[in-house]
């Protein structure tokens, strides 16, 4: 197999699975209780929270643990609206975020508030300016994505952050960083974001396991899962240990050689658009900088298509985010691409694993499709 779909997700590494096991056998005992067996599930689900906030640099104490990123961004949105219910209904978001802020924009539309949807250029870039020019009086909240998961666009979370704090605005700023996190630069404590969402499994984690980073001058934000009391009162609900221990393993083997593994996923990124331009009629789609993510089309031939018949001869890659679950991107609607390009956008991403091998293999089968779809018509 020639796996080429890592921004759905990522395969585990062994020392991820056996972190995982050695939880299971010798640490799963529930941790609030206060027998020495609990506490050992205590300290392990502690030593991966450090973990992950040191490579996240931010305290201990503000990441809190979700089942994934969707919920991260859930109540993450929900959560901020809640903190500025009295002083107004409006939210900025944009219109390629991931269905996980899009569907909680729409949801929270139901109940009277105003979203302002920022389109993107042609590019599938958004600026800062752009947003703070749709910021008003009763914005309550900005939400921006990090990277974009199909077109690789690196936000300007950072300079958003300094143009609402420079203008006085009282809204909170969430970050959805599930795309970017170890893969760009990342750093809401220095950023000034208020909340950051994370997911395990886009970085060599296991799936079921995310977290949300809550700035410190968020004290009284709102609880998720009114309960036992877990995560610190925020989030009740037994802790999934072995699912911390796995997130914890896959940030520490990430920050292993951090720079040579970014260098090598975007030397192949580069390797992979320089092979696959030499194919008559593809084109690049967008101008994402992120080092994992490649936007590509090949008109007049449909995406859905290309993704199976690839899958058939062991080839991953995807039509768009995997949420879409088969149906037409908002990511590539959004960008008013020429209706045969879109529908003919693949998106490829990559690992510190990822080959010229991987590179080649999937260069070959698009060239095959191609001429096979060629002698049909």
């Amino acid at each position: 197999m020639h796996y080429l779909d890592n921004a759905a997700t990522t395969l585990v590494p062994e020392e991820v699975i056996a972190a995982m096991a050695e939880t299971l056998r010798h640490h799963s005992g529930n941790p609030s209780s206060q027998y020495p067996y609990g506490q050992d599930g205590k300290a392990v689900a502690e030593k991966g929270r450090e973990t992950i906030a040191r490579a996240l640099g931010c305290p201990k104490e503000r990441l809190f643990f979700t089942s994934c990123g969707t919920e991260s961004d859930v109540w993450a949105i929900r959560g901020a609206v809640w903190h500025g219910r009295h002083r107004g209904k409006h939210i900025v978001t944009t219109a390629v975020e991931h269905s996980a802020v899009l569907e909680s924009c729409r949801w929270l539309e139901s109940e009277g508030y105003q979203v302002t949807y920022l389109k993107p250029d042609s590019t599938g870039m958004i600026s800062a300016r752009q947003v703070l020019d749709a910021v008003r009086a009763d914005t309550v909240l900005v939400s921006m994505m990090l990277v974009n998961n199909e077109t690789g666009c690196v936000f300007p979370v950072a300079e958003t952050a300094r143009l609402l704090r420079e203008a006085g605005s009282a809204a909170l700023l969430h970050c959805d960083a599930v795309q970017g996190f170890l893969k760009v630069p990342c750093d809401p404590a220095g950023w000034g974001v208020d909340l950051m969402s994370l997911s395990g499994h886009k970085l060599g984690g296991p799936k079921g396991i995310g977290a949300l980073y809550i700035s410190p001058g968020l004290r009284n934000f709102r609880p998720l899962l009114p309960g036992g009391g877990q995560e610190m009162g925020l989030r009740s609900g037994t802790e999934a240990t072995a699912q911390i221990a796995g997130f914890a393993k896959a940030v520490e083997l990430r920050m292993e050689n951090y720079d040579e593994k970014l260098r090598h996923m975007a030397d192949m990124k580069a390797l992979c658009r320089e092979k696959l331009l030499t194919i008559p009629g593809m084109v690049t789609v967008g101008g994402g900088t992120a080092p994992h993510i490649l936007a590509m089309s090949l008109p007049g031939y449909p995406s859905g298509n290309i993704v199976s018949d690839l899958g058939s001869r062991g080839i991953c890659i995807s039509a768009g985010s995997a949420c879409h679950k088969g149906k037409s991107s908002h990511v590539v609607s959004a960008l008013g691409l020429p209706k045969r390009t879109a529908a003919g956008v693949i998106r490829i991403s990559f690992a510190p694993e990822t080959s010229p091998e991987d590179i080649q293999a999937l260069y070959e089968a698009l060239r095959s499709h191609q001429a096979e779809r060629c002698g049909m018509l």
